[in-house]
């Protein structure tokens, strides 16, 4: 895929809204040129040194329609590797838009989703890999997912990637020595020696896997449905957690009638919380929709948080839950405390079967950080503040991955079953080739194209 050298493209690279500034970003060869058309300021931008800011004003037809602050960056010591400018006018729907009418009338044309991005990558800035950590970046709902995306964009993966391929490479170089000149003075390949070299691949290979589970929550965040009988304090916990009344609670069994949604961030593990109606048998029409969610929020659910009432006994439909949530990730919260306990702790121990058990009064916010250290406990056991590992969050990675974690084990495999190296070779270098592909080598048009489409206008 190639980018025309004469192909400008602009757009609005801050949110559109209100706000203090606005900015509309150029790129290309005649990016600098555009700018002139519309600039006035103490000198025209093709004099203006590069990486400097100017003040001027933007005007069509001897008009004035903007002061503003136009930053000059020149090839190729920028984000595209082309000449870019960025007009910082006033912000608002209005005046952003108005100048960006203007550029795209003296010639530019309207950026694609992540086209900046994608010419980065075109141009050799960035590899695949850190261009999806850019999205990434943008998309971080904690500061722990930032921190992951940041050391993407850095190239901590890609130079990993780089350095596996290398050594793979270097192995396959080898065999077609081997096969293709054996009249050459050079080293031998048998199957031990493949064995040997493709070994300390596949440990590497698998050691960027086990991060993957982490990498993905922090990315995605977790699906995470709370459920419980009805009037247990499933609206409360939801409204401590996310520290805002969103759902409403009352003492009427019955009153959440549908699944309410809300993104909280609980130490740094982002949560899709999902309040769903109490899960009972009701002749209420309203209500049974809303139990029906429920338990479809339950079966599409990365975590279950299990509410108890603490001041009844567990009752049948109590333990109907624990069974529907056999085999899941679930921790198991008591509340209301503050009242007199009813409840059977000791078989509610039994049922949660090891499953963390946290005892709540949410009524007078007590137990919340003991909930809060058990769902993070539950999915990182205090091992993701480490900064020498490398994050594997991109399921297109992940996918990639085991693939090539397939591939070299086959390799490895055949060198015990005494297979000849020439077939070997074809599992060695699919290896090098599924590597490929995470950073963005012989990778397909279609393919680039999609991932860029889900960017948004202006990066």
């Amino acid at each position: 895929m190639e980018v025309k050298k004469l192909d400008t493209i602009a757009a609005i690279s801050t949110a559109l809204g209100e706000g203090a500034i606005g900015i509309v970003r150029l790129s290309g060869d005649q990016a600098i040129s555009i700018g002139d058309k519309l600039f006035s300021g103490a000198k025209p931008l093709k004099e203006v040194p590069s990486h400097t800011i100017v003040y001027g004003h933007l005007a069509e037809d001897g008009e004035v329609i903007e002061e503003s602050m136009v930053t000059v960056m020149r090839a190729p010591k920028t984000y595209t590797r082309e000449d870019i400018i960025e007009i910082n006018c006033h912000g608002g729907l209005v005046s952003v838009n108005r100048v960006l009418q203007a550029v795209l009338s003296h010639g530019a044309r309207l950026a694609e989703p992540g086209e900046f991005t994608k010419r980065a990558f075109l141009n050799g800035r960035i590899d695949l890999s850190q261009a999806e950590g850019v999205m990434d970046l943008i998309r971080s709902k904690t500061d722990r997912a930032m921190n992951v995306a940041m050391r993407q964009v850095e190239g901590r993966l890609s130079n990993q990637i780089k350095r596996l391929r290398q050594e793979v490479l270097e192995t396959v170089a080898a065999i077609e020595v081997n096969i293709d000149y054996p009249e050459y003075d050079a080293e031998t390949i048998t199957q031990d020696i493949i064995k040997e070299k493709m070994t300390p691949v596949l440990a590497e290979v698998e050691s960027l896997l086990v991060t993957a589970k982490q990498g993905k929550v922090l990315r995605e965040g977790l699906a995470t449905a709370i459920i419980g009988r009805p009037n247990v304090g499933k609206s409360s916990l939801m409204n401590s957690l996310v520290h805002e009344a969103k759902a409403i609670v009352t003492d009427i069994p019955g009153t959440t009638r549908d699944t309410l949604e809300e993104y909280v961030n609980v130490r740094g593990v982002p949560l899709r919380l999902v309040d769903t109606a109490g899960i009972r048998e009701t002749e209420d029409i309203v209500e049974k929709i809303g139990v029906e969610r429920s338990r479809q929020a339950l079966k599409d659910a990365d975590l279950i948080l299990l509410v108890l009432n603490s001041a009844e006994p567990l009752t049948i439909e109590d333990e109907a839950l624990f069974d529907a949530v056999s085999g899941m990730d679930v921790v198991v919260i008591v509340n209301k405390t503050d009242q007199k306990k009813r409840i059977d702790m000791e078989k509610v121990h039994q049922l949660a079967a090891n499953r963390p058990v946290v005892t709540t009064s949410l009524l007078f916010e007590e137990g919340i950080d003991q909930l809060e250290e058990a769902i993070s406990g539950l999915f990182f056991d205090g091992g993701i503040e480490s900064h020498d590992l490398t994050y594997v969050s991109n399921a297109r990675h992940i996918g990639l991955l085991n693939q090539a974690k397939t591939r070299a084990l086959e390799a490895i495999e055949a060198t015990d079953m005494d297979v000849p190296v020439d077939l070997i070779q074809i599992d060695v270098t699919r290896t090098w080739e599924l590597l490929g592909e995470i950073i963005g080598e012989d990778v397909q048009d279609s393919l680039i194209d999609q991932l860029f489409s889900q960017f948004c206008l202006g990066k």
